[in-house]
């Protein structure tokens, strides 16, 4: 069922259909700001990827990093969100969380931090 990551097949298509059709606002300016095409230190970040029984907002697999867009949605489910995180980490994923608001209005703001976490994960390499 698994391989590199903990990728979930099972889930393939189910993420195919995220990406595509109910992808929020804030995903799409945090992909296309500074995510795709290698523009984010020349790391590459994955959209809506399959990882154990979950599917994460963006993985970049050199540094197995998770960024999660919370939306709405999260604010009513904070005990799933909570053993969600921890099953991710427990896997040897680091997680980073912002919220849609955050996204959508200071985007700087999150690419600094976002900057900051990476610095920190290449260098404890």
């Amino acid at each position: 069922m698994y391989n590199h990551h903990y990728y979930n097949k099972n889930l393939k298509e189910f993420a195919r259909e995220l990406r595509s059709e109910s992808v929020s606002k804030a995903e799409k300016r945090i992909w296309k700001a500074f995510l795709s095409r290698k523009q984010f230190k020349g790391l590459r970040f994955l959209r809506q990827r399959p990882i154990d029984y979950f599917i994460v907002d963006f993985f970049c697999p050199e540094l197995k990093l998770i960024i999660e867009i919370d939306g709405n949605s999260h604010f009513q489910k904070p005990e799933y969100d909570s053993y969600r995180q921890e099953r991710l980490k427990s896997l040897g994923f680091e997680i980073v969380r912002y919220t849609e608001g955050e996204v959508l209005q200071n985007l700087e703001s999150v690419h600094s931090s976002l900057t900051h976490v990476v610095h920190c994960l290449q260098t404890n390499d």
